[in-house]
């Protein structure tokens, strides 16, 4: 159970790219050194302002330098951070933070007040976040989303400096998770008021509660540094005092660097995976997380159900896990594999479509050809939208050849670009198909599935369906598991059998880690790395 979201193409679960790292180069032998980490990013910091982040990259960052009401340690133990003592009531609904004295990098102190104004900064409409939906099931967090209820009766208030008090309408069976999620950490007003629309847009806009501070960013440079936190109020469990990233988009290049000992972990492309895989620190790293195609609505040859499920089926998914390497499985849903089971079984095995995720190329010209007769015309055209990460360039290279090598008469263009100006256009809907990955943000289908339903955010293609919708709203308010979850497979099997989006591969990632990089947490729901008590051993 665990956290994650949108993701780069070819991004380790996590953060966007995630390769542990550690001792810097042969020179940075003395001890001072060995307390230095050096990171690899396969993507640029989109934003650091946590009302705002939709994306992996941002959200890991924000995990090592903020911290919430709790922290989600091994196995996404629940761990307690701001948070020292924590009551429910019996009905679930009433949950009573005690919070430790702690303080900003500034030096002032954090409290409740900073958690009640973080939270209706995000449900305010005015902050369009897109992760606002998240709060549903807190007092009014849905009405004041909607814009029909003012934030001040959201169901948070501080009680004094050290007490929060949050009210749910309802019982939220992963509202411990949650409040270990970015989203749902505390934001300094006067930093916020102070810095204006420049806040998180780089390090010195920001004020920092976590583990480490942020240093060097300036908002697109590839290359920033976490500093340990000397205000953070267990600093004395922080080992490192320097966290260096560097943005490495080709894999040849990132492995150099590895071999010449200046990053300390890389992930692996496939030609990499297939032959370093008996080498010492080979390392697996699963992520809770689907890649899959997202199709724009708007479009009018997109529109069609059966130019969708054409194009599905004319995707050799083992060829295209093939192409990228680590260890990714060909998809056939949308929540990825592994993530939880019910009644004994894989969630994602029974969601499982077996009409339209294959491939399958007489059945995917018999389609098109129905496709292109109901849309009244010989030929289609479209592009694909995707990083320009090496993954996110083999995708669109695979899916082009494979979609025109298949349907006759369409016409694939492709397009990659810096991630997070392909979040940008994804977000803004300017994309006619964007190949997009998401991660779980905790450790329950309901978190891939209620990106579909037709007002969500996320949904940035705006597929949409009324069956849908309702199913996705009857399952959370449903009084038991079993139907809970049997309202999860119906809705899911819908928005497959229309190919609302069209799903690719399940992540996992290959890395090279050195052995001495130690006490690194790793949670693969929500691909989560945190840092605070990870270190560097002796050579």
């Amino acid at each position: 159970m665990k956290f994650a979201k949108l993701f780069a193409a070819g991004a380790t679960v996590l953060v966007s790219a995630a390769t542990l790292a550690a001792c810097g180069s042969k020179s940075n032998s003395s001890s001072s050194a060995k307390k230095t980490l050096n990171w690899e990013e396969s993507a640029e910091i989109p934003t650091m302002d946590l009302s705002k982040a939709i994306d992996n990259t941002s959200f890991n960052q924000l995990n090592n330098v903020m911290e919430g009401l709790y922290r989600l340690g091994k196995n996404s133990k629940v761990e307690n951070g701001v948070a020292s003592k924590t009551q429910v009531s019996k009905d679930g609904k009433t949950w009573t933070f005690t919070l430790r004295n702690s303080k900003w990098s500034d030096g002032t102190p954090v409290t409740a007040k900073d958690f009640v104004y973080s939270w209706r900064r995000t449900v305010n409409p005015k902050t369009a976040s897109q992760y606002a939906y998240l709060f549903e099931g807190i007092h009014n967090a849905t009405k004041i989303s909607a814009g029909k209820a003012s934030v001040n009766t959201l169901g948070v208030k501080a009680e004094g400096n050290n007490k929060l008090v949050v009210s749910l309408d309802k019982r939220i069976p992963y509202f411990k998770l949650l409040m270990g999620f970015p989203l749902f950490f505390p934001q300094q007003e006067k930093a916020v008021e102070k810095y204006g629309s420049k806040y998180g847009t780089s390090s010195k806009y920001m004020v920092y509660n976590g583990p480490f501070k942020q240093t060097g960013w300036t908002g697109s440079n590839l290359s920033w540094n976490l500093k340990k936190n000397n205000n953070y109020w267990d600093k004395n469990a922080v080992k490192l005092d320097t966290i260096h990233y560097s943005v490495q988009k080709t894999p040849s290049t990132a492995y150099n660097l590895y071999q010449s000992n200046k990053i300390d972990a890389v992930s692996l492309d496939a030609q990499q995976t297939k032959n370093l895989k008996h080498q010492n620190g080979f390392t697996l790293r699963p992520g809770s997380s689907t890649f899959y195609l997202q199709y724009n609505q708007k479009n009018k040859f997109l529109k069609n159900a059966n130019l969708r499920r054409a194009i599905s089926l004319a995707i050799n998914r083992k060829a295209l896990t093939n192409a990228l390497g680590g260890a990714n499985k060909p998809a056939s849903s949308l929540t990825a594999a592994g993530l939880t089971k019910v009644e004994g079984q894989d969630f994602a095995d029974k969601t499982k479509d077996t009409d339209y995720s294959q491939y399958n190329p007489a059945k995917a010209k018999k389609l098109f050809a129905q496709a292109l007769k109901e849309l009244g015309t010989k030929s289609v055209s479209f592009t694909i939208l995707s990083d320009d990460t090496d993954a996110g360039q083999k995708t669109t290279e695979t899916l082009q050849s494979q979609i025109e090598e298949n349907l006759k008469g369409a016409k694939v263009s492709v397009q990659n670009l810096p991630f997070k100006t392909r979040l940008s256009r994804s977000t803004a809907g300017n994309f006619d198909i964007v190949v997009t990955g998401w991660g779980a943000d905790f450790a329950d289908p309901i978190s891939f599935d209620d990106l579909f339903t037709s007002k969500n955010a996320q949904n940035n293609g705006k597929w949409a369906n009324g069956e849908y919708d309702k199913l996705i709203a009857s399952s959370k308010t449903a009084t038991n598991d079993e139907s809970r979850f049997s309202d999860l497979v119906k809705a899911e099997k819908i928005l497959l059998k229309d190919q609302g989006i069209t799903p690719l591969y399940y992540q996992t990632t290959a890395w090279l880690v050195r052995p001495s990089v130690k006490g690194i947490v790793y949670n693969a729901a929500g691909a989560n790395y945190n840092f605070k008590g990870a270190y560097v051993s002796g050579n």
